[in-house]
C-alpha cells in the first residue's frame, strides 16, 4: 500500500541523515510543506535544534516577484529556516534517498493575512472576525488562494500535491493561550459559529432571497441555548448526518438550505480553480488531492466537500482516519460507495481495487466520464502516528487494513519529524508487516 509521510523543509534542512532515515522507514512519498500556517514545532532528532517556532504563515520557497507585484493579498516570506528555498534544499535530500516529493499547500487558513486586512476574514453572526480564516466567497480572497495554490504546488521536483484548507474554515482553531472551551459546542453550533457575514456573504444571502440581518438573527436564535445550558446541559458533537439534521432542526429548512447553497457553491468553486490552476501550471501529469471531510458544512484543515464533484475534478483526498473504526467508516465510507459506484467493488484488498481501477481509466483525460475519474481516484487514509499527538502509531497496520477493507488506496501518516524515535519504530515495523501481508495476497 503506497505510503507517503508529512513532513516540514525544517526537518531536513540542516540534517543530513533525514532523508535516509526516512526512506529507512519502508515509506514511498514525502508530502512536504511549501506553504504552512504559522506553528511552533519539535523537532527530536534534529542536530542543531528542538523547537522551530514559524512565527506566521509563510511560502517556504522563493515566491515569484512578478506573480505579486502590486497585490495587495500576497504570500509572506520565512526567516526560520537557513537559505533562500528550505522547501527546494529538503526536495532535492529527499529525491537524492529515493523519496518522491509532493507539496503539502495550506491555502485559506492564514493569521498574518487576516490581521493586516481584516476586511477580508469570516465574521460570525455576533460580528466577530477570525483573523485566522479568509472567506473564500470574497474574490480578492479567491484569487490570492488560486495563484497561491498553482505557485506553491508546483514546485521544482515536486511531482504532486496535497491541498489543505481548499474550503471553509471556521471557529475550530489551535490558538496561543486558548480560552474557548468554557462551553463545549455541538457539531451543529461549530457550523453556526462558522457561518459569515461578511460583506460579501452578507449581501450573497440577499441574492438567494433572504436579507442578512434575517439570517444573522436566526442563527443567534438558534445559538443562545449553548450558551445559557452549559456543560452539563450539552451534548457533544454527533455524526455528520446528524449535524446536518441539528441545523435544519435549528434553523429551518429554508435557511439551512440557503446557507448550504451559498457556502457549498463558494467552496465547489474554489476547489475546481484551485485545481484547475495547480493543472494549468504543471506541464507534466501532476496529482492533485484536497484533504477533505465527506460532510460538506464541516471547516477547518480537512475541508468539507460534495464527495462526486470532488472525485469528478481532482485525483482523489486525504481523509482524516484517526479514531475508532466506526470513525472511520463514517469518513472513508463516502469516497469509498463513491470511487466503486460504476461497478462492484473487487475482492482482495487495495492492490486489486487499484488494479480494477487502472483497468477503468486510470489514465483520465479531460473529456473523460465523471465516474470514470471517480473509480480511478486516490482515496488516501491519514493517521496521526504521533503518541504525543493522540496516534497509536503501535496500531497502524490493523487500522490501514481495515481502512483498506473500507476503500482506501494509500496511507498517510501525520507526522515523520515530530514524531518520537519509539514512534517511528513502531512506524516501520507496521510498514514492514504492511508489505508482507501484501505480499501474501492471492491475484485478483
Amino acid at each position: 500500500m503506497r505510503t507517503a509521510a508529512f513532513l516540514y523543509p525544517w526537518d531536513v534542512v540542516g540534517d543530513p541523515a533525514a532523508a535516509g532515515r526516512l526512506a529507512g522507514l519502508g515509506i514511498q512519498q514525502v508530502t512536504l510543506a511549501s506553504a504552512y500556517h504559522s506553528t511552533r514545532a519539535l523537532t527530536p532528532r534534529h542536530p542543531r535544534h528542538r523547537i522551530v517556532t514559524a512565527r506566521h504563515s509563510a511560502v517556504l520557497y522563493p515566491p515569484d516577484p512578478a506573480r505579486w507585484a502590486g497585490r495587495a493579498l500576497r504570500p509572506a516570506t520565512q526567516d526560520w529556516t537557513a537559505g533562500p528555498d528550505p522547501f527546494g534544499a529538503a526536495a532535492r535530500a529527499l529525491a537524492d534517498a529515493g523519496l518522491e516529493v509532493h507539496t503539502w499547500v495550506v491555502l485559506a487558513h492564514n493569521s498574518r493575512l487576516g490581521a493586516e486586512h481584516p476586511a477580508a476574514v469570516v465574521r460570525n453572526a455576533y460580528g466577530d472576525p477570525y483573523p485566522w480564516a479568509p472567506c473564500i466567497a470574497r474574490p480578492e480572497v479567491r484569487e490570492y488562494l488560486v495563484d497561491l495554490a498553482a505557485e506553491a504546488a508546483v514546485r521544482p521536483g515536486a511531482q504532486g500535491t496535497e491541498l489543505e484548507s481548499c474550503g471553509w474554515y471556521g471557529l475550530a482553531h489551535l490558538h496561543a493561550h486558548d480560552k474557548t472551551g468554557g462551553v463545549p459546542l455541538t457539531g451543529a453550533a461549530q457550523y453556526l459559529m462558522s457561518v459569515c457575514f461578511c460583506t460579501v456573504c452578507a449581501a450573497g444571502y440577499a441574492r438567494l432571497g433572504v436579507p442578512a440581518q434575517e439570517v444573522r438573527a436566526a442563527v443567534v436564535r438558534a445559538l443562545e441555548p449553548q450558551w445559557s445550558a452549559g456543560p452539563e446541559g450539552l451534548e457533544g458533537p454527533g455524526d455528520r448526518e446528524g449535524e446536518r439534521a441539528a441545523v435544519e432542526e435549528l434553523l429551518g429548512a429554508e435557511l439551512a438550505g440557503l446557507l448550504r447553497s451559498w457556502r457549498d457553491g463558494a467552496a465547489r468553486t474554489l476547489q475546481r480553480a484551485a485545481v484547475r490552476a495547480v493543472r494549468d501550471a504543471a506541464a507534466d501529469r501532476f496529482r492533485v488531492l484536497l484533504h477533505a471531510d465527506p460532510a460538506a458544512h464541516r471547516c477547518g484543515a480537512n475541508v468539507g466537500v460534495d464527495v462526486a464533484d470532488v472525485l469528478a475534478h481532482a485525483d482523489g483526498a486525504v481523509l482524516p482516519c484517526t479514531g475508532d473504526a466506526a470513525a472511520r467508516a463514517d469518513v472513508l465510507g463516502p469516497f469509498a460507495d463513491r470511487r466503486t459506484g460504476v461497478a462492484d467493488r473487487p475482492a482482495g484488498g487495495a492492490d486489486c481495487r487499484a488494479g480494477a481501477a487502472a483497468a477503468a481509466g486510470a489514465s483520465v483525460t479531460a473529456g473523460a466520464s465523471v465516474t470514470a475519474r471517480a473509480s480511478a481516484s486516490t482515496i488516501a487514509a491519514n493517521f496521526t502516528v504521533v503518541s504525543g499527538l493522540g496516534g497509536s502509531p503501535g496500531t497502524l497496520a490493523a487500522d490501514a487494513a481495515h481502512a483498506a477493507s473500507l476503500g482506501a488506496t494509500e496511507l498517510r501518516l501525520y507526522h515523520a519529524g515530530l514524531a518520537s524515535d519509539r514512534d517511528l519504530v513502531a512506524v516501520g515495523d507496521a510498514l514492514r508487516e504492511i508489505g508482507d501481508n501484501s505480499g501474501k495476497r492471492t491475484a485478483c
